[in-house]
């Protein structure tokens, strides 16, 4: 008895020393996260953040890695195991069903001749001591930036200005504009963390359905797995169109990502309001308010202004017409925690219409929607309901019925609603499903829109043609 038992004890230790023993075997191979490890667009002269690749030792037994290599060794650097400098990664040993990181960036590389896009790859060589050599493929998408300011060194002043599409823009801190702001179509605008822009004077940013201005944070890497920093709120300040007098301001088809505030118009007159005109843009993602409109007058179309932690929308003073505009607030409504604030309990729109003082607010929605996942998404917050000059015409509202006298053909989400009323509005991020505020095939804001107000805006946001005998509401059309 003792004989079987000494000899299942040293089979027993064999087997568990197994993992530890290098062997040469050539069949055997190493895994890796991935085949090829991407980076998504750098910017020349800056690197990029850190990514991760894991080497994987799916075998029982032990592999040695005597060599490591770059085939070309310019655009990468390479961390293994603490050291950079390949010559001294001569025996590492990955024991049996253990793992390795590898930490990988691109390189503060100079300026390149073509402001296009270039890729650039490289191959990390793995040789291991059973005569097998595996490779990774590392790849990225380099371009040239027109760099304004510095970080931390404070404002930086300017008479007129123009953005270009001819290549990307970053800006550190803050810049002030005195003169003329324009921004040519399929311009981008990466701002640094902190970094604003002030507008003192007229501004016209002429993008178009097919080539939008991008206006987002310079962070192009993931926070954390899957979820890129795009999708974290508070990457940056904020547009800020400010003025003593009055300005012409028109924006077509503009992204305002991810910053503290999106556009914030504010004037101090009383006559001779500054005009805002906005068509196609969109507003999004920000952690605190989305649109601001205080002392202006504006036209909003075929926009969508979407998940704030404050307001969506913020009027006070002036007459503001929203006509095919999406007002959506899920800020935070996901199973994953990415936003460094946390959503207010406050409504998508808030019109303040107590001042005493000129300009009264005057704000209408047309054939728009007002929605999002708290009860009551719209404050009208006026001293006589029934005096307020404001209408409201074909929308979908989530909100108690208005007591105004200009609010009729209006649809109102009941607490025994269930159709959906978005394709998606929870962010789902192990899916790789994220927010999308075009309508559901069931959604209550089908086909509820005022036809006459529809007739100047004969498609959607993204360029669908809208059925002028049953518009939907809000800036997407539904296609069946």
């Amino acid at each position: 008895m003792r004989k079987y038992l000494l000899i299942l004890y040293c089979a027993c230790m064999l087997a568990g020393c197994s993992e530890y023993r290098v062997s040469e075997d050539p069949t055997l191979r190493l895994s890796f996260s991935c085949d090829t490890l991407s980076f998504d667009s750098v910017f020349t002269e800056q690197g990029s953040a850190t990514m991760q690749l894991m080497v994987y030792n799916r075998n029982a037994s032990a592999l040695m890695i005597d060599r490591v290599w770059m085939e070309d060794g310019e655009a990468f650097r390479v961390n293994i195991d603490g050291e950079s400098d390949f010559s001294r990664l001569k025996t590492l040993q990955i024991n049996g069903g253990d793992s390795m990181f590898v930490f990988v960036r691109v390189t503060d590389f100079g300026r390149m001749e073509d402001d296009g896009a270039i890729r650039i790859e490289d191959k990390l060589h793995f040789h291991l001591t059973n005569s097998v050599t595996q490779e990774v493929l590392i790849e990225a998408y380099a371009q040239n930036a027109t760099r304004i300011g510095k970080a931390g060194q404070g404002k930086t002043f300017v008479k007129d200005y123009t953005f270009t599409s001819v290549r990307p823009y970053i800006i550190f801190d803050t810049l002030v504009i005195d003169g003329l702001l324009k921004i040519e179509a399929g311009a981008r605008l990466f701002m640094h963390q902190g970094a604003c822009i002030y507008a003192q004077g007229d501004v016209n940013a002429a993008g178009t359905c097919e080539n939008p201005i991008i206006i987002r944070g310079d962070r192009l890497d993931n926070l954390f797995d899957s979820v890129p920093y795009l999708y974290a709120g508070g990457g940056w300040n904020g547009i800020f169109l400010v003025s003593e007098k009055s300005r012409n301001y028109v924006l077509n088809y503009v992204d305002i990502l991810s910053g503290n505030v999106g556009l914030y118009c504010a004037s101090s007159c009383t006559s001779e309001l500054p005009q805002l005109r906005m068509d196609g843009c969109r507003i999004h993602n920000h952690t605190t308010y989305g649109l601001v409109l205080n002392h202006i007058d504006a036209l909003v179309t075929n926009t969508e202004i979407s998940n704030c932690a404050y307001y969506c929308v913020y009027c006070n003073g002036g007459k503001h017409d929203f006509i095919h505009s999406t007002i959506a607030s899920y800020f935070g409504y996901t199973n994953i925690r990415i936003q460094s604030e946390i959503k207010e309990e406050t409504a998508a729109v808030y019109i303040d219409n107590l001042a005493k003082i000129p300009p009264q607010t005057n704000t209408s929605f047309y054939n728009s929607i007002i929605t999002g996942y708290l009860p009551n998404q719209l404050v009208v917050a006026t001293p006589f309901d029934r005096y307020y000059p404001g209408t409201f015409i074909g929308n979908y509202l989530k909100t108690d019925t208005l007591a105004i006298p200009h609010a009729e053909n209006n649809i109102y989400r009941q607490k025994t609603d269930t159709s959906k009323v978005f394709v998606n509005d929870f962010y789902k991020y192990k899916e790789y499903v994220y927010y999308d505020f075009r309508l559901d095939s069931l959604s209550p804001a089908i086909g509820i829109g005022d036809s006459i107000q529809a007739l100047p805006y004969p498609t959607d946001r993204n360029g669908v043609n809208r059925a002028f005998m049953r518009p939907d509401a809000g800036c997407y059309q539904h296609q069946p």
